[in-house]
């Protein structure tokens, strides 16, 4: 994710992103090509062995992919950091992986009709399942307030900075208890 990018930039910290670790211990394959190999509870144990490994670490900005919210020792390794759940609206993303194809998200490759159809409807029932766990992360920072906030017409005309600066205020605002204990823009 750029937004963590330019967190790292602005705040002197290291980036991992899970999927990038998961598929370099398993030699180099894709995350597609991992659920296709071995299966969807292969990859979720590895993230989870990740997700500890990186826990054990200080000054990082890790990038998860959206099912490791699922599993609740995921949150044990994520709460040793302050977590941040950057919330884009569903349309937006699924407007992102139309425009890059789905055969790269082994979980949105099911659905019938065009790239975005296809993506809207899968991201939609996947947020259905996934939006409480979602609300596990100690901020949240909604990309449709950023973009009233900052006058935009949508989130497509966010910048990752925009993004960034937004998230890190609102880790700082965790940090200093402000928001009864759950930051949010």
């Amino acid at each position: 994710m750029k937004a963590g990018w330019v967190s790292v930039k602005l705040g002197n910290l290291i980036y991992s992103a899970v999927d990038a670790l998961v598929e370099e211990e398993v030699g180099g394959n894709s995350v597609a090509d991992i659920f296709e190999q071995h299966g969807e509870t292969f990859f979720r144990n590895k993230e989870t062995e990740v997700l500890h490994k990186l826990s054990l670490l200080h000054r990082l900005v890790i990038s998860t992919g959206g099912g490791a919210v699922m599993r609740p020792i995921n949150w044990k390794y994520m709460h040793k950091g302050v977590s941040v759940w950057l919330d884009v609206p569903v349309e937006a993303l699924a407007q992102r992986i139309a425009a890059v194809g789905t055969n790269s998200r082994p979980l949105l490759n099911y659905e019938a009709g065009d790239p975005y159809t296809r993506a809207f409807m899968r991201l939609s029932a996947i947020f259905e399942e996934r939006g409480e766990a979602y609300a596990n992360a100690n901020a949240r920072v909604s990309l449709k307030k950023i973009a009233i906030k900052l006058s935009k017409r949508d989130v497509s005309e966010l910048s990752p900075t925009d993004i960034a600066i937004e998230a890190l205020e609102q880790i700082d605002n965790f940090l200093k208890g402000e928001g009864g204990g759950y930051a949010e823009c």
